[in-house]
């Protein structure tokens, strides 16, 4: 990666203490974007509070802040989704006012959402190509085009077909087409808003390639993460936010960069990591969840789910680990009722749920944290007290007759807001949310729910240090409570630290069953790939 934004003499300004308290030099070269006085207000909260903050011709710049910390807010901004109350933004040292992502694009600044923006019923190449494409033509060559796409995913090791349906794409597989369509489009200025959440540890390290050799070449990326390891593994400066605040801009050198110090920055303390400690389960311990022989077709019309049979018992974590796109997703679907099972059986308890029956599974005791928060988890048209409630809003607790109880729903939801820390209101609507806010209020409305089985996928998936320690707290709680949680997690390190047993899906089985504290993660990984096995 180009350093020479950081070797070349300059005039000397202070943008923010470090971490032991030293101030950072920076050049007099003209930021690639910059945002100065940015002020962004809605209801009820200031999201951008008078922040700053420059990013300079080829480097890599992480954003960092805890969810609600107004990252999402400030790249909405630089890309003409919202406007600011107060401030200007610049770009190449030219104060420029973008109405619309459109103008935005035309000065070279492109962003890659957390919130996916594509059409489910395009293909990938259609997508990539909406609204913009390389051929000023009224008529092109779809071939052509897709030939286009898949050289540009070529180029920066991104897999994925350019003729599949985005209905047909796994989340990971989703996330790679947005990725896709900054890159193909040669922009200069990249933002990538949490690109990783969904990446397995490979195409992590793919992605940094790309970054790097982006900005070798002179683009400028700005790289939102709240995974601190990423920000030393691939950016050059660093800059903290917190409540709507800028904290400030530190230099990340090979070694002299504290991750605690930076982690204590972002949040305002110090954050240790929760891990579920090593237990037995007595074997009379009853299965609350039995999963026997169940087979899924996926999109493609072909088995995603093969001959699974699995049980979890009364106040154990079973962990599901894999590469992404390996069944996980059909066998969540297929254990809740979202999707039906060709084969095999669900039982919670003494009960045989229904087959392709989310009611069945509900009414059973079973709660459901889908990896697709807004696309299946949420409604993001309606508030957040709509969806606090929105499994038991026909219960005499928050109805009489055809009317809701309006003071009761509002108590309710304001207790789960506190709760589970969300930052935003009741009546604020769940698409205003940031990602990782969003997350928090389907975890709240499925874990306040007493279940007797949790099904989880991707729980920590977007949420900053702070929140996924809290989101782990309550999981092992709810274990401790009794709840068999199933956990479905492309985060080996997540699966490994929260699970009493780990079971390892690929190709559509369960290729092997593992004691998460003494496995050797060589051995897991061979497993992972389909390489090994092991009983």
């Amino acid at each position: 990666m180009s350093k020479s934004a950081f070797d070349s003499p300059g005039i000397t300004a202070v943008v923010g203490p470090d971490p032991e308290g030293s101030p950072i030099s920076q050049t007099d070269e003209s930021p690639a974007i910059a945002a100065i006085g940015i002020t962004r207000t809605f209801p009820g909260v200031v999201a951008n509070d008078h922040v700053d903050f420059e990013v300079l011709p080829g480097e890599v710049h992480a954003l960092l802040g805890e969810n609600g910390s107004g990252k999402t807010t400030l790249c909405k901004i630089l890309t003409g989704l919202y406007r600011p109350d107060e401030g200007q933004v610049e770009v190449n040292g030219r104060a420029v006012r973008f109405n619309s992502p459109r103008d935005s694009f035309e000065a070279g600044v492109f962003m890659v959402q957390q919130h996916f923006s594509l059409v489910n019923q395009l293909t990938v190449a259609e997508n990539v190509v909406l609204g913009w494409t390389r051929h000023k033509r009224f008529w092109f060559s779809a071939r052509r085009v897709e030939e286009e796409v898949a050289a540009s995913a070529e180029q920066f090791h991104i897999s994925v077909d350019p003729k599949a349906f985005v209905w047909q794409l796994s989340v990971g597989e989703r996330q790679r087409v947005e990725i896709l369509k900054a890159l193909y489009r040669d922009v200069r200025i990249l933002i990538l808003d949490e690109p990783t959440t969904v990446l397995t540890p490979q195409e992590c390290e793919e992605l940094f390639a790309s970054l790097r050799a982006l900005a070798g070449a002179g683009a400028s990326v700005v790289f939102v993460t709240h995974k601190l390891p990423e920000v030393t593994a691939v950016c050059d400066r660093v800059s903290i936010l917190r409540q709507g605040r800028s904290v400030g801009t530190f230099p990340i050198s090979e070694g002299g960069t504290d991750l605690r110090s930076l982690a204590r920055l972002m949040v305002g303390r110090d954050v240790t990591s929760v891990r579920r400690s090593s237990r037995r389960l007595p074997e009379e311990t009853p299965v609350v969840l039995e999963i026997t022989g169940v087979s899924v077709s996926n999109q493609f019309g072909r088995l995603g789910v093969r001959d699974v049979s699995l049980q979890v018992r009364r106040g154990e974590i079973v962990g599901i680990a894999g590469v992404s796109g390996n069944g996980q997703r059909e066998l969540a679907e297929a254990v809740t009722g979202m999707q039906a099972h060709a084969l095999g059986q669900v039982r919670v308890a003494d009960r045989v749920l229904r087959n392709e029956s989310p009611r069945s599974a509900i009414d059973a005791g079973m709660a459901y944290v889908p990896e697709d928060r807004l696309g299946t988890g949420l409604v993001g048209t309606l508030t957040v007290s709509d969806n606090a409630i929105l499994k038991s809003f026909r219960s005499s607790r928050f109805c009489f007759g055809p009317l809701l109880r309006g003071k009761i729903v509002s108590s309710y939801t304001d207790e789960l807001l506190s709760r589970f820390d969300v930052k935003g209101t009741s009546a604020t609507l769940v698409r205003q949310l940031s990602g990782g806010n969003a997350q928090k209020v389907l975890l709240a409305r499925e874990m306040s729910s007493d279940p007797k089985v949790l099904v989880v996928a991707s729980p920590s998936r977007g949420l900053d240090i702070s929140a996924t320690e809290n989101v782990r707290k309550l999981l092992i709680e709810a274990a401790d409570r009794g709840v068999a949680v199933l956990l479905i997690s492309e985060d080996l390190g997540e699966v490994l630290d929260l699970s009493d047993r780990v079971a390892v899906m690929y190709g559509g089985r369960i290729v092997g069953v593992v004691d998460p504290h003494v496995v050797d993660l060589a051995q897991i990984g061979l497993m992972m790939a389909g390489i090994e096995g092991s009983a």
